[in-house]
C-alpha cells in the first residue's frame, strides 16, 4: 500500500474514533449522527464537515457514532439517539434497506431524521435527504468515456469495474449509470467486483484482475478514489501502464484532494465528484424546521467532473450539457 495513503487512512480513523458524545450545554440543539465509518478520504471529509458545522461554538452538541460499516451497529446507534432524546438525527446509511422499523421508532419519538449521502429505499419516514445523484455520476463517467474514446480514436472498450460496498446506494447508482452507457454502446464489462470503497479492497480486486484478465482490458472504473489508489498500486506491480498515455484508462469517483492530485499528474484520467460536505446543507434543513418551515424532501449538492486533458470542453448527461474541469493546482488547493 502507498505509505502516504496508509497514513491518511490511519489519520482518518483516528479523527472518526475521537469524535465521542459530549454532554449537552443548555440551549444547544443535540444532534445524533450515525456515520458509515472511516473507510475513505471522502468519509473523513464528511465527518469533519459535520464536526465543524455542528460544534458547541455554533450552538450544537454533536453525539457521534462511527458505525465501522456494520449495519446492525448503525441501527442500534439510532436507537441510542432515541433513548437520549436528541433533537435531530443524521444518518448516512450503510445499506439502502432495513430502515423502516427504526425510522418508525424515530417518528413515534418525534425526532426528525435527515439522511445524507447514501439513500434509504424502504422507508420515507425522514424529513430530507441531502446528497448526490449517484446514477448521474455513473452516467457522466460513461458519457465522458464515450466522448474521450471517440476523441482518441479508441474503437473497442473492455472494462473492469471495482464496485463499492455491497448494497450501498452509491454502489448501486454508479453501477447502474455506467452500465447503461456501456450497454448502449456495445462495450464489454469483463468483470465487476466489490472493493468495499477501500484502498486495500481496490488493490486486492485489481491484483486478481491483472492475473485473470491479463492483456484483455483497456479501462478500469473504480467507484471511489481510495479503490483507485489501490488499483494503481496493483497495476504498477503487474507492469500495467495506466492513465494519460497508458495502456489503461483509469476512471474514479469522489474527487478528493489526493484523487485530484493524481488526475493532475495523469495517473487518473477522469474523476467524478461526490461532494462530502453535506453538513451546511443539513444545517439549513434544521434551521427551516426550527422556523416551522417545510424543507425540500431531496437536496442535491453541486458537483463537478474533473479531467487531466483539455481535449473535451463538456459532455452531455441526460440531455444537459455539463462542463469538464481540467485540474490545476488552484483547484486542488480549494478541494476538500
Amino acid at each position: 500500500m502507498n505509505k502516504k495513503f496508509a497514513a491518511m487512512a490511519v489519520a482518518g480513523a483516528a479523527l472518526c474514533m475521537a469524535a465521542i458524545p459530549v454532554s449537552a450545554e443548555e440551549g444547544n440543539l443535540v444532534i445524533g449522527f450515525a456515520q458509515v465509518g472511516h473507510e475513505s478520504d471522502w468519509r473523513t471529509a464528511s465527518t469533519k464537515s459535520c464536526q465543524d458545522v455542528f460544534s458547541a461554538e455554533n450552538g450544537y452538541d454533536l453525539q457521534f457514532v462511527d458505525c465501522d460499516n456494520d449495519p446492525q451497529v448503525q441501527i442500534e446507534a439510532v436507537r441510542g439517539f432515541i433513548e437520549q432524546d436528541v433533537d435531530y438525527i443524521i444518518i448516512d446509511p450503510i445499506q439502502a434497506t432495513g430502515w423502516d422499523q427504526v425510522l418508525t421508532e424515530c417518528e413515534d419519538a418525534g425526532i426528525p431524521v435527515i439522511v445524507i449521502d447514501r439513500t434509504i429505499d424502504d422507508s420515507d419516514k425522514y424529513v430530507s435527504w441531502v446528497g448526490s445523484n449517484f446514477k448521474t455520476e455513473g452516467l457522466a463517467a460513461g458519457e465522458w468515456l464515450k466522448a474521450y474514446a471517440e476523441a482518441k480514436g479508441i474503437t473497442e472498450i473492455n472494462a473492469l469495474v471495482i464496485e463499492g460496498s455491497t448494497g450501498a446506494s452509491a454502489t448501486l447508482g454508479r453501477t447502474e449509470g455506467f452500465k447503461e452507457i456501456a450497454d448502449a454502446n456495445g462495450w464489454t464489462i469483463l468483470d465487476s467486483q466489490n472493493g468495499d470503497f477501500t484502498q486495500v479492497g481496490g488493490q486486492e480486486v485489481m491484483e486478481s484482475y491483472c492475473k485473470s484478465y491479463e492483456g484483455q482490458f483497456n479501462v478500469v472504473v473504480c467507484q471511489n478514489d481510495n479503490e483507485a489508489f489501490g488499483a494503481m498500486d496493483a497495476m504498477k506491480a503487474a507492469g500495467v501502464t495506466y492513465g494519460v498515455n497508458g495502456d489503461v484508462i483509469l476512471i474514479s469517483f469522489d474527487a478528493c484532494t489526493a484523487g485530484l492530485e493524481f488526475v493532475k499528474s495523469g495517473d487518473i484520467n477522469a474523476d467524478f465528484e461526490c461532494n462530502p460536505l453535506a453538513a451546511p446543507f443539513v444545517e439549513e434543513v434544521i434551521k427551516q424546521l426550527e422556523a416551522g418551515e417545510e424543507p425540500a424532501k431531496e437536496v442535491y449538492m453541486e458537483e463537478h467532473w474533473f479531467v487531466n486533458e483539455d481535449i473535451l470542453a463538456s459532455i452531455t448527461v441526460e440531455g444537459a450539457e455539463q462542463p469538464l474541469t481540467v485540474v490545476t493546482d488552484e483547484i486542488i488547493e480549494a478541494q476538500y
